[in-house]
């Protein structure tokens, strides 16, 4: 028996990335605080490609406890059956079709997975829901979810506040009602996937936080714990309790 769950945590196209120059080999990325914050809270991550090949990415899939899905850039609105908005930022078709495979076929495994800010997002389509392609754009009264970086605010600005939904595994993680968080998204949930539950909402409304509603562990949360998971108790707990999961 392993000492460590073997969690998977994938990646992105280093050619998705803005400012990225061309002619440069094609290759994966991905922000290293995803795979610390796996590996502090008791897991072995290992990072998985984007393959077409769907043998092979089986095959890694069967070897891994748990599935962690990361944020990244925007998910293509033709997974959700939407033409493409004027505000819709870069796309990654192979990350789409990597991880909305993984989804499917962990939710059928019962293979625990967690997923982070665009991760939530992934779970939600992969399960038949939508999304809103710019919520300044459609979401009547948003409040500003868009805090990047590069428009000057560090990933560790608290922006809002989330409702945590009583009695939901989320709740139990985070041990509060209401937890201050960040926010890097401007896209969000539209319709939920009919499977899963609400288990956070913005003050505007925005489903935050989803999560399916029996014992399989499926958790997606908009926000990005991984920022705090050294520094703050609650995000550390999220992570323990998906690594506890994918422990069996």
């Amino acid at each position: 028996m392993r000492s460590r769950p073997l969690v998977g945590v994938t990646t992105q196209s280093l050619q998705a990335i803005d400012g990225i120059p061309e002619g440069l080999p094609t290759s994966v990325v991905m922000n290293q605080r995803y795979y610390h914050a796996a590996a502090a809270a008791g897991a072995a991550p290992v990072l998985i490609p984007l393959l077409d090949d769907l043998e092979t990415l089986r095959a890694i899939y069967d070897a891994m406890d748990g599935i962690l899905i990361p944020g990244g850039v925007d998910m293509d609105p033709a997974t959700f059956g939407e033409p493409a908005h004027a505000e819709l930022g870069r796309i990654d078709p192979a990350r789409d079709r990597v991880e909305i495979q993984l989804v499917k076929w962990a939710v059928e495994d019962h293979k625990p997975v967690l997923g982070l800010c665009r991760g939530l997002q992934v779970i939600n389509v992969a399960l038949g829901g939508t999304l809103y392609q710019d919520l300044e754009a459609e979401y009547p009264n948003a409040i500003k979810h868009d805090y990047f970086p590069n428009f000057g605010f560090s990933r560790d600005h608290l922006a809002h506040d989330v409702a945590v939904a009583a009695g939901s595994r989320l709740r139990h993680a985070l041990a509060g009602a209401s937890v201050p968080v960040n926010s890097m998204h401007h896209q969000g949930i539209k319709s939920l996937a009919r499977p899963l539950v609400a288990s956070a909402v913005a003050p505007d409304g925005l489903i935050e936080a989803a999560e399916l509603p029996n014992d399989s562990y499926v958790v997606g949360v908009q926000w990005h714990p991984e920022v705090f998971e050294l520094s703050e108790p609650s995000s550390g707990e999220l992570f323990r309790d998906f690594v506890a999961a994918s422990r069996g």
